[in-house]
């Protein structure tokens, strides 16, 4: 298997979609994303490799679902996260895992910290990415997000997009 991107593309590309993310610049982030696109957050303790057809699944959008999280999210309606989380995603441990028929699988840690009302969580896991190249442009063909923590306590919710 031969990889299309560097590494050094790789953390380039997931270090800009983190700062999206920080900035709030939702529409920017969902840009990133093809028209196939899936984004997975599977529960707590689950296999990497599980199916949201046979598994639960804390998040599990195709794109068109994601479009739909991204405008909720912006609404003040959106009492969850209205207003809004201030968050630092760290990113690290970049790695090309592989890669064919132009797609690069491309795996990294997180953290994630979340500051909501006084309170200050923060996230622990690793991503998993399917990463293409679309009209010269890096999008993502699929992001997974799988969090190493024994439970969501005292966090309780993903309101927030890891």
């Amino acid at each position: 298997m031969t990889a299309s991107i560097s590494r050094q593309d790789a953390e380039e590309f997931l270090y800009r979609e983190a700062a999206l993310l920080d900035r709030w610049q939702l529409d920017e982030w969902l840009a990133l994303f093809t028209d196939d696109a899936v984004y997975h957050v599977p529960t707590v303790g689950t296999a990497p490799d599980v199916n949201p057809d046979n598994a639960l699944f804390y998040i599990a959008d195709d794109r068109p679902r994601l479009r739909e999280r991204v405008v909720r999210l912006q609404k003040k309606s959106a009492h969850v996260e209205w207003p809004r989380s201030r968050t630092r995603h760290m990113v690290s441990n970049v790695l090309i895992d592989g890669g064919d028929g132009g797609e690069t699988e491309v795996s990294a840690a997180f953290a994630v910290h979340r500051f909501k009302n006084g309170a200050a969580d923060t996230y622990v896991g690793s991503y998993r990415y399917r990463l293409v190249q679309v009209d010269g442009q890096l999008k993502i063909r699929e992001k997974r997000c799988m969090l190493d923590m024994d439970a969501l306590r005292p966090h309780g919710r993903v309101s927030i997009l890891l």
